[in-house]
């Protein structure tokens, strides 16, 4: 999901201020190994490890 979806979805408004914010912890949670990134600016849950 896009970052802007995200925002759309937490029923936050989508101004380019809201979404590079949310973009940017999108971020630190591809960095925490939460999210994954396939493509730039595509975000998706990590596989499971256990």
């Amino acid at each position: 999901m896009r970052a802007k979806g995200i925002c759309l979805a937490l029923d936050v408004e989508p101004s380019p201020k809201n979404v590079e914010g949310t973009r940017a912890k999108l971020k630190h949670m591809v960095n925490r190994h939460v999210l994954t990134e396939n493509e730039p600016g595509v975000f998706t849950l990590a596989p499971n490890q256990t």
